[in-house]
């Protein structure tokens, strides 16, 4: 059978494509933060999956207010890097994975999911910042990052936007989805997005240092706890787009230990301010 191996936890901000496309990686602005991946790289070489289930959302490119999933799955072989308004990003074609995609899907739905299925559909900076970061930067003629990727999206830009509890339920429906896959694929699973920022209104610009911690805590620790909480603590706490860290509890609810197994292997952790306005969290959980 498939089974996720690990899960991976990374803000997305866009400005870090964008230092990374234009080679300023080592500036003094920027290297503190890459080099805070530098291990987590070491580790995906080390530890490279089959596939990665990869949770973040759209920012209004593939989606738009026409039409606004909740929770999609992309079961395409392949998606396109998005020119969200610069270019598309100098990087490869993401492979997807569609037979387990597929398998996901119907797993899902079966479980009272209601899952929108995207069969052609362009990733942004949501999905390839993540991937850089963890995998390096290959040239956009490479023939493919180092694994398939499935795109999960979803949406935290337009309310009303899912629970943490229900995006903590999606996990755990998820990490059954993949053990009932019949091949044997060595899966992660990645939720991107925050940490802590606001882009526009009187608090933009706002970092919370200490809420990001406690939330990075809580995370490893007692996760089924933080699911609880409400939308309006991330508002009040972490910003308007502080509220994208309800996809780690997607991630974080795939792990075994959530459904009875030994709790994970605490492999990275890594916080940085600020990344452009953004507080950049970051962890590694191993399933052992």
């Amino acid at each position: 059978m498939a089974r996720i191996s690990a899960s991976v936890y990374t803000s997305h901000v866009p400005a870090i494509g964008v230092a990374i496309d234009q080679g300023r990686t080592e500036e003094p602005y920027w290297q503190p933060l890459f080099a805070g991946y530098a291990a987590s790289r070491q580790w995906m070489l080390e530890n490279r999956p089959d596939v990665i289930l990869l949770v973040y959302n759209d920012h209004a490119t593939a989606f738009s207010l026409d039409m606004i999933p909740t929770f999609a799955i992309g079961c395409a072989p392949e998606f396109k890097p998005a020119d969200e308004g610069w270019g598309a990003r100098p990087v490869p074609v993401v492979q997807g994975h569609p037979e387990l995609a597929a398998h996901i899907a119907q797993s899902l739905i079966q479980q009272d999911f209601d899952l929108t299925i995207v069969n052609r559909m362009e990733v942004d900076h949501g999905l390839t910042v993540p991937l850089s970061l963890m995998c390096g930067q290959p040239p956009a003629d490479h023939f493919s990052w180092p694994c398939k990727v499935i795109p999960i999206a979803v949406n935290v830009v337009q309310y009303p936007a899912p629970s943490g509890r229900r995006c903590f339920q999606l996990g755990q429906a998820i990490r059954r989805a993949v053990e009932s896959f019949d091949e044997a694929l060595t899966v992660q699973i990645w939720g991107t997005g925050g940490m802590s920022h606001q882009l526009q209104g009187a608090r933009a610009g706002l970092i919370n240092r200490a809420w990001d911690n406690a939330f990075l805590d809580q995370l490893i620790a007692d996760p089924a706890t933080l699911a609880q909480r409400p939308h309006i603590d991330y508002v009040r706490e972490a910003g308007s787009e502080g509220i994208e860290l309800v996809m780690w509890l997607i991630a974080r609810g795939a792990m075994a230990d959530v459904a009875g197994g030994p709790p994970p292997r605490l492999r990275q952790r890594f916080y940085h301010v600020p990344a452009s306005n953004t507080a950049v969290g970051h962890l590694i959980l191993e399933n052992t």
